[in-house]
């Protein structure tokens, strides 16, 4: 989960709570308010007609016509002894008037007379109106709940998105880093302190990450450049002490295995120094080529180690593909692909090659599904038993990302892997 998710979903859950008990306390304090009022009504009413009834004064009618009703009856002592002086209850009433039941509310106060009698006083008025009230207030709160919630909600996105602007910042440049590209550096003039110490550890990180990549990249390059020498050196004396007669065939066994592995390690030790050259952007010799024509120029080295297993190459030309770049490198990119497509292609089966404007595609029948994600990983090999470094297809992606360019895999057990490069066309 992002962090902007998170956030925004304990604020809405916190804003869910409180908003919902503001909203219940609200409702409640307006029907207390609007019940105070009637009761107020009532109890003002209740109290003229008591003042009335002790005076001697004529009653009005128990219709006048008004909302405000009564019933006046005496009653026992013992009945007034059992309930309270003054209560209010809401209850369902008959309407005389209007010849129906409705909700009202009911005032009941016991008061003794001058003889000492007890009265009982029973006003009501109707609350239909009260209820109408309160559909009204319920529906405007809950329009307004909702219309605060989001507008809280909106607010908040707007200035969280705004305040951590730097932090996606930080996070969009994390993301492109890569090292040797001399990214800019991150703006460290920021006024949140935490934001700017951010980018201070960052830009520190890229530094020292950097100057390690160059250490790195230096110490190959020079290792790889003096360790020719020595190899070349082991080399011609072993083909010398090879040439001897006098050796016995476990020794000269023996030998050749050496040799072996020193021609291992020679290709190797060329592999690596021919990737800090790459790295180091040493070739210079940057031309415009068509890739379609230098790759037919090749094909034909390869023709009678293609026909020893009977494998098929096919080429299909759509369109030249021309691009500026170093002519060597562009040979080792499709030497190499075109080694690792034979060594995964079938007895028989079939190289099928593809030229577009903007890219090209080399494909191979074969048994093996290759890993993608490791194909490219520098030593990986896909089993111990093929030759090589395991360098190959890492000097193809690098060559390819000097480029600019993206080069990609596709296999399927059964059917084969098809590799697919794209670099940027010089006619764009």
């Amino acid at each position: 989960m992002k962090l902007f998710q998170l956030v925004m979903w304990r604020m809405s859950t916190i804003l869910v709570v409180i908003l919902t008990c503001w909203a219940v306390l609200f409702y409640l304090a307006i029907m207390e308010e609007v019940n105070d009022e009637v009761d107020d009504s009532l109890s003002d009413y209740s109290e003229s007609l008591i003042i009335r009834s002790l005076s001697g004064e004529q009653m009005p009618d128990t219709s006048n016509g008004s909302n405000n009703q009564y019933f006046l009856y005496e009653v026992t002592p013992e009945y007034a002894a059992s309930y309270p002086n003054i209560s209010y209850r809401d209850e369902m009433v008959y309407i005389t008037e209007k010849g129906e039941t409705e909700p009202a509310r009911i005032l009941m106060t016991i008061f003794q007379k001058e003889d000492g009698g007890y009265m009982e006083l029973v006003v009501y008025t109707p609350t239909i109106e009260k209820f109408d009230l309160q559909r009204a207030v319920l529906g405007w709160i809950v329009f307004l709940y909702v219309l605060l919630f989001l507008m809280i909600l909106a607010v908040n996105a707007w200035v969280f998105h705004r305040n951590m602007r730097p932090l996606y910042t930080l996070l969009k440049w994390l993301e492109d880093y890569r090292l040797g590209t001399k990214e800019k550096p991150l703006d460290e003039s920021l006024r949140i302190v935490e934001f700017r110490k951010l980018n201070e550890a960052a830009n520190m990180f890229s530094e020292r990450s950097e100057k390690l990549y160059e250490q790195q990249k230096l110490f190959i390059g020079n290792a790889s450049h003096e360790m020719q020498t020595p190899l070349a050196i082991c080399r011609n004396r072993l083909e010398m002490l090879m040439e001897d007669e006098t050796l016995t065939e476990k020794q000269l066994s023996e030998l050749m295995k050496t040799h072996r592995t020193l021609e291992n390690l020679t290709r190797l030790n060329k592999s690596l120094l021919l990737l800090c050259k790459i790295e180091n952007r040493q070739f210079t010799d940057v031309k415009s080529l068509c890739l379609n024509e230098l790759l037919l120029q090749y094909l034909d080295d390869y023709k009678e180690v293609y026909a020893y297993r009977y494998v098929q190459v096919e080429v299909h030309v759509e369109e030249c593909f021309r691009l500026e770049m170093s002519e060597s490198l562009a040979i080792v990119l499709l030497t190499n692909l075109l080694k690792n497509a034979f060594v995964h292609v079938t007895e028989g089966g079939v190289i099928a090659l593809s030229f577009t404007a903007s890219s090209f595609r080399i494909s191979n029948t074969g048994d093996a599904s290759l890993d993608k994600n490791r194909i490219f990983e520098r030593f990986y090999k896909v089993d111990n038993f093929t030759q090589g470094a395991g360098l190959g297809l890492s000097i193809c992606q690098t060559i390819v990302e000097r480029l600019h360019g993206t080069i990609s895999v596709t296999s399927e057990e059964g059917k084969g892997t098809r590799f697919t490069v794209r670099l940027p066309d010089i006619s764009e």
